[in-house]
């Protein structure tokens, strides 16, 4: 039995730009990080005492007798990807599905790291960093960037460089932990109760594309910016804050259903009781708002977003783990 935790990411600058329609002429970048909130997927050989061959456990219970015959298009493509047969898998997280913070994208990482380890192999991140995206994008069809798998799987706070020859590199943002803190600190993260899938914002928001080529751009600019204010223990760290606030509005042309009259009245209602800046977090429509706010601030903007859940959380480093290894005794049918 093999058993993976995989953390959920934050994105602040350059969502957007790690779209491969984007970045192969331009070039992008994002700068994010992952944070304390997983999704465990657990995985073993299914015993053969069924008239079923595989069985899933996620919002939905499957078991069919053939992989053909899995509904769920991640874990189906993964395991013909992988010669996967005979499965038991289930999945858990700690934040709902497609709340805008990389959640299929996590599982998916998450199970390909499982599915290596019962196979008694090694993937390293990139490896599964590259999978994911390649079952995402290219089996499943899904519309999308490249930014969650990377950070589900490399974990901690990164600027993530998209290349115009299809590569990637990662980098972590070098910071001094109590800067690092004091930006935790300043962090209030929101659920707004509104959920959609990933891929249906990204296809509603392709219309009028190249018209959004001006906005993209200036927020890959706000990469460099953001990351020079974070690494230089000179600067204010408010400015942090007040980048946030302009990328959203760049963010908030580049697609229609980035974002709902609700989700603006709810962010003006931030701003208005202190919040220097923030933003919308994943491909919008819904899902978490997160907030820069200075200390002195705080208890007004919790009064003003009492109506929402909110959810503490800690920057972490781990990225993708196996937190439990039970080998198994195994034998192919014939």
């Amino acid at each position: 039995m093999i058993i993976t935790k995989t953390p959920f990411r934050m994105s602040f600058f350059g969502g957007g730009t790690d779209m491969e329609s984007f970045f192969r002429e331009y070039g992008g970048a994002v700068l994010s990080t992952t944070f304390d909130k997983y999704c465990y997927v657990t995985v073993r050989h299914l015993p053969r005492f069924f008239d079923y061959s595989t069985e899933l456990a996620y919002s939905k219970m499957e078991r069919v007798k053939d992989v053909e015959e899995i509904n769920h298009p991640a874990v189906r493509n993964a395991m013909k990807m992988l010669d996967m047969h005979e499965i038991r898998l289930t999945y858990e997280a700690d934040l709902p599905a497609r709340s805008g913070l990389g959640t299929s994208s996590s599982f998916v990482v998450g199970m390909l790291n499982a599915f290596h380890c019962l196979k008694g192999k090694y993937a390293d991140k990139k490896k599964l960093a590259d999978q994911a995206i390649y079952l995402e994008r290219e089996l499943c069809g899904e519309a999308g960037g490249w930014q969650d798998q990377i950070a589900a799987a490399y974990g901690g706070m990164n600027r993530i460089e998209f290349n115009m020859d299809g590569t990637y590199d990662v980098r972590p943002i070098i910071v001094h932990p109590e800067r690092k803190q004091q930006l935790n600190d300043n962090l209030l993260m929101f659920f707004t109760g509104f959920t959609r899938f990933s891929s249906d914002m990204q296809k509603a928001n392709q219309a009028g594309y190249d018209e959004k080529i001006k906005q993209l751009k200036q927020m890959y600019e706000l990469v460099d910016e953001a990351e020079a204010v974070l690494e230089d223990k000179h600067s204010d760290l408010d400015d942090f804050g007040r980048l946030l606030d302009k990328t959203w509005r760049l963010k908030r042309q580049t697609g229609g259903a980035i974002t709902t009259n609700s989700i603006d009245v709810l962010y003006e209602k931030g701003i208005k009781a202190g919040a220097l800046g923030g933003k919308l977090l994943g491909a919008g429509g819904g899902g978490f708002l997160v907030f820069y706010v200075q200390p002195d601030k705080k208890n007004e903007v919790m009064e003003a977003m009492k109506d929402l859940l909110y959810v503490p959380f800690r920057f972490e480093d781990g990225g993708t783990q196996v937190i439990h290894y039970t080998p198994e005794m195994y034998e192919p049918k014939e």
